[in-house]
């Protein structure tokens, strides 16, 4: 790799100096952990279940949040009555 594109890489505003980089990376490494532990079942397994489940639960709760504020508040409902006179 030249050293131009490796420069572009480390700028890049989705780069590793981004909290953008490094969140997915991680979550790949817990996955990735998850799958090596199958054969497992002792403990740790059952730490990177608990992991697994409140990343979960708190990107569920995230998502009904958006869904909540896009289809069912009262901004969202006049911004289309305004669109739609």
């Amino acid at each position: 790799m030249s050293t131009n594109k490796l420069l572009a890489f480390w700028n890049h505003p989705g780069g590793p100096k981004t909290i953008h980089f490094w969140a997915p990376t991680f979550k790949w490494g817990i996955s990735i952990a998850n799958i090596a532990d199958f054969s497992n079942y002792n403990m740790k397994i059952w730490n990177l279940f608990s992991v697994n489940f409140a990343m979960a639960r708190t990107g569920l709760h995230q998502l009904s949040c958006k869904i909540k504020q896009d289809y069912f508040s009262e901004s969202t409902e006049i911004e289309v009555a305004a669109v739609q006179e």
